[in-house]
């Protein structure tokens, strides 16, 4: 008897919490719904997107620049958007050497197809331009919104990391055009090659 009543009583107590709770997965499931829609037509617009993610990089530059501090967030903004780069500039089929310097002259078996086939097989990355533009858009608004957090400013030398990040932009670019050299590769995809006089 007391049994049934403790499971009673419980039942009503957590009836409201229930119905709290599954109201509020309702409403954070519509809206990744709604994020998700307007993130599938926005694959489309190329351009738009883009000049979102330089407008929001503007924002972030004229924020530092003004409030003259958060110096260590715009290096690591920095990094971020310098890796996923990299990503997007480096073939799917390749993974990247790993060595540090990029001097590596045996050869370590990766490839890419040779063959004298004439089928058409457009650049696939490791990193696709829509995921590289959302990564970099999540990435610039997260550093944006540190921006108004003072626990973020912490204080450090920025000509120091500014020549860090240079000297670590110059190799790591070095490294991977070393990268598509050795394996003769080129990031950008024209489509496919027309032969002249075909189908005439």
């Amino acid at each position: 008897f007391f049994f049934r009543l403790h499971l009673s009583i419980q039942s009503r107590m957590d009836g409201p919490n229930i119905m709290n709770d599954s109201k509020l997965d309702v409403q954070i499931a519509k809206a990744k719904r709604l994020t998700q829609y307007l993130l599938d037509k926005s694959t489309i617009h190329i351009l738009p997107r883009w000049l979102a993610f330089l407008f929001m990089l503007l924002l972030f530059t004229l924020r530092i620049y003004l409030i003259q501090g958060f110096f260590i967030i715009a290096y690591g903004l920095g990094i971020y958007l310098l890796n996923n780069f990299i990503a997007f500039l480096t073939p799917l089929e390749l993974p990247p050497s790993g060595l540090p310097s990029g001097l590596d002259t045996e050869d370590d078996g990766l490839t890419l197809p040779t063959s004298g086939s004439t089928e058409y097989r457009p650049f696939a990355r490791r990193l696709p331009e829509f995921k590289f533009w959302l990564t970099s858009f999540k990435g610039v608004t997260v550093a944006f919104l540190l921006t108004f957090f003072s626990l973020f400013d912490v204080p450090v030398f920025w000509p120091i990391l500014l020549l860090y990040f240079v000297t670590l932009f110059f190799f790591t670019m070095k490294r991977q055009i070393m990268h598509m050299v050795k394996h003769r590769y080129v990031p950008v995809s024209w489509g496919k090659k027309k032969v002249r006089g075909a189908g005439v």
